[in-house]
């Protein structure tokens, strides 16, 4: 453990059930923001009259767009101001986002409304993971964020019943009212229960002077760069999931109104390896548990793509699910350890880094997640052959030789 690493470390308090709900309730922002309005995709396209139904994807690409942007300002904010008051706002522009989301009069305003959303959701995304930073480190940082992340899953696997039944009684819009509803409950509580972890002794004063410089930072420690860039290829095929689940489980398979259940089973696969994950990392090598995640995605999604050419494309549903909750579960055991292995070597700019990590892999996965979903045809051959080429590329970026000891 390094000095400058150690020296980061503000408060080391038990891990409390409390404390990893108010963390995955910070982060679920970013989830709820997406998956909640899932079912609503199809009531958006018809209204806006979209000439490509695939275009409706853009409704969760402009949301993930306004993410990777805020990501660049909150992070040096919450450096040089703290953590909670950027958090609050963050929410206040969320807020916002949510009413031009419900009174948006066309296309174009939607898509601002969602921009906004995605700009204020980085803030709580973000800065939760600076407060699991400024606590913790190493095993006990991926211990926190694998507990978080198995609870977080939840969201996925209830935020599309959720908006299926307000879209059911009250329309697409009232999803957006929603959102604020429960963002307002998250604030107040995060204001309440949550201390501040970066007292103004630590604080930044060059605010994003020091941007510069912890970008600099991340591109010259190699580690740091090399997972960011594991995690933005994985996001791709990940995102582009997001993006067609609803035209694949409806308009492929047909699923009507079950298309909630399916699509949180294979959440439910993700969260159990997150759990599982969360006592693994205190065993194993950290990295060598991403490796082998990291490999098994990229042989599943390879041979099931063999599977979906023998069916021409549309394999049986359980086939698929099989497929779904392997890829899932292999998530389960990548995302809370690539991040930890990205932050690891940069715990002394915790807030900046993480933002900017997070920043450069979602800007990274956009286009290849429009990429992907501009190619479905009926099939499900551009989700699956995603998965395995982006899983591919992420397991031989992450398998590069260490070039340093910050890992």
């Amino acid at each position: 453990m390094s000095t400058r690493a150690s020296s980061s470390i503000v408060v080391r308090r038990p891990i409390t059930r409390e404390y990893v709900l108010l963390i995955t309730s910070l982060s679920a922002i970013s989830a709820l923001g997406t998956d909640i309005l899932l079912p609503g995709l199809s009531q958006i396209s018809d209204e806006f009259v979209l000439p490509n139904p695939g275009d409706v994807q853009y409704v969760l690409v402009s949301f993930f767009f306004g993410m990777a942007i805020g990501q660049l300002i909150v992070g040096p904010m919450s450096d040089q101001f703290g953590r909670k008051p950027i958090v609050y706002f963050g929410y206040c522009v969320f807020l916002i986002g949510c009413v031009l989301s419900v009174v948006a009069p066309d296309w174009s305003s939607l898509l601002a409304g969602r921009f906004l959303q995605g700009l204020g959701a980085a803030a709580p995304r973000v800065i939760s993971l600076a407060i699991v930073r400024d606590e913790y480190e190493g095993p006990e940082m991926a211990r926190v964020l694998s507990v978080s992340m198995a609870v977080f899953i939840l969201v996925p696997i209830i935020a599309p019943a959720i908006g299926q039944g307000v879209v059911f009684f009250s329309g697409w819009r009232a999803v957006h009212v929603a959102l604020a509803s429960l963002s307002i409950l998250v604030a107040i509580w995060f204001a309440l229960r949550q201390p501040e972890t970066l007292p103004p002794s630590r604080r930044s004063g060059r605010g994003f002077g020091q941007a510069v410089s912890v970008l600099s930072e991340i591109f010259r420690t190699a580690s740091a760069i090399r997972y960011t860039i594991s995690t933005g290829l994985i996001t791709g095929a990940f995102v582009a999931y997001l993006g067609t689940a609803q035209q694949v489980f409806v308009d492929i398979f047909e699923v009507g109104d079950l298309f909630p259940l399916y699509f949180g089973l294979s959440a439910a696969s993700l969260g159990a390896a997150a759990m599982l994950n969360s006592r693994l990392v205190t065993r194993l090598h950290l990295l060598s548990l991403t490796r082998f995640a990291l490999a098994g995605l990229t042989i599943f999604s390879a041979g099931f793509l063999a599977v979906a050419l023998f069916f021409e494309g549309v394999p049986q549903l359980w086939l698929f699910m099989f497929w779904l909750m392997l890829v899932f579960f292999c998530l389960g055991l990548i995302y809370s350890n690539l991040q930890t292995l990205a932050l690891e070597p940069l715990g002394h700019v915790a807030g900046t880094a993480s933002a900017f990590i997070g920043s450069i892999s979602l800007f990274m996965s956009l286009p290849l997640a429009s990429f992907i979903g501009s190619q479905l045809d009926g099939t499900v051959f551009s989700l699956v052959a995603g998965f395995a080429v982006l899983g591919g590329l992420s397991s031989l970026t992450v398998g590069f030789p260490r070039t340093s000891g910050k890992t």
